[in-house]
C-alpha cells in the first residue's frame, strides 16, 4: 500500500471549519485541487508519465475534466505541481536532519534508509520520471533543475559547516563535495527503478559503505 501523499496533509491543515462564503469557497478549492494531486500522483506511478491521461486523473479524482485545466493548465504542469509539493516536503525533512545534533555519518546512514523510504513512496519514481521528460521538454527540465538545485544547495552548505568543523576538504570545493555527495544516490536511484539487484550493482551497500569513509574522517578530525 502506498504511503500517504502530501495532499492529504494539505486537508489536515484544514480542519477548522469553515465560516464564510469565501472561507467555505477557499475550502472548496483546496480539496479539489488535493485530490487532483493525489490521484495524478497515483496515475503517474501506475501509468508513467508518457501514459499519464488527465482524463484519468480526473475519473479517479471524481471532478470534471475541466477542473484540472482550470488548476494546472496542462499535464505537464499538473505533474510538475506533484513533483514540486514532494519535494518541497522531503527538502524539509533532509534539512532537519542534517541540522541535527548527530555526527555527520550517522546523518548519511539515515540519508541511505530515507532512499528505500522514498522509493516506496513513490517520490523517487516521480522524480527520474520527470528527470527524463525535461531531455525533450525545455519547461520540465528548467524545474527538475530547480528542485534537484535544493538539494545541491543543502549539501554545499552541510559540506561548508563540516569543512569548517573538521579544518579540512582538501582541494575540494564545498559546492564540489555536494555534488560527490549528491549524484551517487541520483545514479543508485536509476539503478534501483531498472531492477538491478544487489549482486550485479551493489548500489545501496556502496552508498552505506561511504558513510564508514565520513565516520574515519570525522574520527581523525576529533
Amino acid at each position: 500500500m502506498r504511503q500517504a501523499s502530501y495532499a492529504r496533509d494539505v486537508g489536515d491543515q484544514l480542519a477548522i471549519e469553515p465560516r464564510t462564503r469565501a472561507e467555505r469557497r477557499e475550502r472548496a478549492t483546496a480539496d479539489t485541487r488535493s485530490r487532483i494531486l493525489d490521484a495524478a500522483r497515483d496515475c503517474l506511478l501506475d501509468d508513467g508519465y508518457a501514459s499519464l491521461s488527465t482524463r484519468h486523473v480526473a475519473d479517479i479524482a471524481e471532478v470534471p475534466l475541466s477542473q484540472i485545466h482550470y488548476h494546472f493548465g496542462s499535464k505537464q504542469r499538473l505533474i510538475l505541481a506533484v513533483l514540486e509539493a514532494e519535494n518541497d516536503r522531503l527538502l524539509a525533512r533532509q534539512r532537519a536532519m542534517f541540522g541535527g545534533p548527530e555526527p555527520l555519518w550517522q546523518q548519511w546512514e539515515r540519508a541511505c534508509d530515507f532512499l528505500d523510504e522514498d522509493l516506496a513512496s513513490g517520490y523517487v519514481r516521480i522524480l527520474q520520471e520527470m528527470i527524463a521528460a525535461g531531455w525533450s521538454d525545455a519547461e520540465v527540465a528548467s524545474a527538475v533543475r530547480q528542485y534537484v538545485a535544493g538539494w545541491q544547495h543543502l549539501l554545499a552548505d552541510v559540506a561548508d559547516r563540516e569543512g569548517h568543523r573538521l579544518g579540512w576538504l582538501g582541494s575540494f570545493t564545498p559546492a564540489e563535495i555536494a555534488a560527490l555527495m549528491s549524484l551517487p544516490f541520483l545514479g543508485a536511484e536509476e539503478a534501483i527503478l531498472l531492477g538491478f539487484e544487489e549482486d550485479t550493482l551493489p548500489a545501496r551497500s556502496a552508498l552505506r559503505k561511504i558513510g564508514t569513509i565520513i565516520r574515519a574522517l570525522e574520527e581523525r578530525g576529533s
